[in-house]
């Protein structure tokens, strides 16, 4: 059934698109439309492909897509949508980019094509080269459609015009909306380039302290900060976290069940060591990330578990030297930076949950972080 219903939003938006791309006159086209295409993007075809739209550097397009890939034939409930899996550069040598709805609009960083892709593994840099192999595409099914356009101005006036011609278009309108209203990530954060940017975490305040909001319903998203400072048997980091809800209902420790929020710690050796509240794991409980592309990378570490502690802040304080000897083997020499992590695309779920008051310490220095 699933299937059925997603089968049909792609064909309504095809239709949509259909009937929208009839209606561009030349006096919208020379105004505001450089270049429109519909590309298909079957899921099990890693990862590239051309739109056939040439961009020049500072050119705004936009992307609105539609449809679903799953990751699994036995488990129909596995799957994701284009804010998960859709992303786009250009080619060749441009960075990056990626959908965090179903809808986005880019600046172009260089002359080229505009070329789509499909997110599956871990990319090796910020130009889409893939840390992993290919072979993980064979297993999706399903494929995603992506109606792509070039402005020849700014996208608000674009879209407006658009809206015009087509009032009851769903994605344009959706567009219009997030573009007006971006969502904004917290100061001195960004999104780790692994996992994408997202619209999951936000800069909020409790009372007169900074705080950092997170609100993710079937996403996922990592944000970092840099910080330099010595791993020594003395480090401690300490954080304040309040939960509205939790991710998972169930065990966190499976491919399948790894729903989470955490606050991490990244090493100069590459690794990072999660401090997550569980829903079920006992604290002190450690595990590594059952996510294979991230197990050698990633060590998850219980601090906290049920749900009986909803709703209410609490202060946790961590000596960081002491959990990695125990979660992870001999520490590195330092710390290089502070991950705010979530995800909830596993099991479709939501998570709300707030940070404040994170502070890095050793015998010789103390670094407030949030």
């Amino acid at each position: 059934m699933r299937s059925s219903g997603m089968n049909s939003n792609t064909n309504a938006f095809e239709a949509q698109v259909a009937a929208l791309s009839a209606k561009l006159a030349p006096e919208i086209m020379n105004q505001h439309v450089a270049a429109v295409s519909l590309i298909h993007l079957p899921g099990n075809q890693p990862p590239w492909r051309g739109t056939g739209i040439q961009v020049t550097r500072g050119q705004a397009f936009s992307l609105f897509a539609s449809g679903r890939l799953q990751w699994s034939a036995q488990m129909p409930e596995r799957h994701g949508g284009p804010k998960f899996h859709m992303w786009a550069r250009i080619t060749p040598g441009g960075q990056i980019v990626n959908l965090t709805q179903n809808t986005g609009s880019f600046i172009a960083d260089r002359n080229g094509e505009l070329e789509l892709g499909i997110y599956m593994g871990v990319w090796k840099n910020a130009q889409g080269e893939l840390a992993t192999p290919t072979k993980l595409y064979a297993r999706l099914s399903g494929s995603l459609t992506c109606w792509v356009v070039a402005w020849r101005n700014d996208p608000a006036s674009g879209l407006a015009a658009l809206v015009r011609l087509q009032p009851d278009s769903w994605f344009l309108t959706a567009e219009m909306v997030r573009y007006a209203s971006p969502i904004q990530k917290p100061a001195g954060w960004k999104y780790l380039i692994e996992t994408g940017e997202a619209d999951i975490f936000t800069a909020g305040h409790v009372e007169s302290t900074p705080s950092i909001e997170l609100d993710a319903d079937d996403d996922q998203g990592i944000i970092t900060t840099p910080i330099e400072i010595a791993l020594n048997p003395s480090t401690t980091l300490s954080w304040r976290w309040r939960a509205e809800t939790l991710p998972s209902a169930v065990a966190e420790n499976t491919v399948h069940t790894h729903d989470y929020f955490s606050i991490a710690t990244e090493f100069d050796n590459g690794r990072d060591l999660t401090w997550i509240w569980s829903a079920s794991l006992a604290p002190e409980t450690h595990f590594d990330c059952p996510i294979r592309a991230w197990t050698p990378r990633e060590t998850h570490l219980v601090v906290r578990s049920g749900t009986a502690d909803l709703g209410v802040w609490h202060c946790e304080r961590r000596n960081v030297y002491q959990d990695v000897a125990a979660a992870m083997g001999p520490p590195p020499r330092k710390i290089v930076r502070v991950w705010l992590i979530a995800v909830t695309s596993f099991q479709h779920r939501r998570a709300r949950a707030s940070f404040a008051n994170i502070v890095l310490t050793n015998d010789q220095c103390e670094v407030t972080v949030l």
